[in-house]
């Protein structure tokens, strides 16, 4: 008896194009992720008097800081505000200083972000070195 052989299968066009499709979705999503989160918008100094050093957070404790900067600002006319500048830590290391070190003035350096990341902290301005404390 004669076995009889059947031509292999062939992927027809519409599951490659599914495949192609779906890794072209995915690839353009972990670019998007990538460009909200992770992708430093800006970076810079700010100068001021650091008012508090906190952790805090109910499933990621985060360091989180407020610096109050020199100068007076007004949101609406007829008011004073004071500037302040709200950032978060990741370093342990520099958030022990800071949090060491509350009232002193400090030069900060910082990188922002497009979105906070729960594990990161909650502001966008997340504070990676001290260039300077004074008194």
């Amino acid at each position: 008896m004669e076995k009889v052989q059947m031509p292999p299968k062939q992927k027809s066009p519409f599951r490659k194009f599914m495949y192609i499709a779906g890794f072209g979705l995915l690839v353009i999503a972990a670019a998007l992720i990538w460009w909200k989160y992770y992708y430093v918008f800006g970076e810079g100094v700010k100068s001021g008097q650091l008012n508090y050093v906190v952790k805090k957070g109910n499933i990621f404790k985060t360091y989180e800081g407020k610096l109050i900067q020199v100068g007076l600002r007004s949101a609406n006319a007829g008011t004073i505000q004071s500037n302040e500048f709200e950032f978060s830590v990741e370093d342990d290391s520099i958030a022990n200083v800071l949090m060491l070190n509350s009232g002193k003035t400090f030069d900060l350096h910082y990188k922002e972000y497009k979105k906070a990341i729960p594990w990161r902290g909650f502001s966008v301005f997340i504070v990676d070195s001290i260039i300077d404390m004074r008194p």
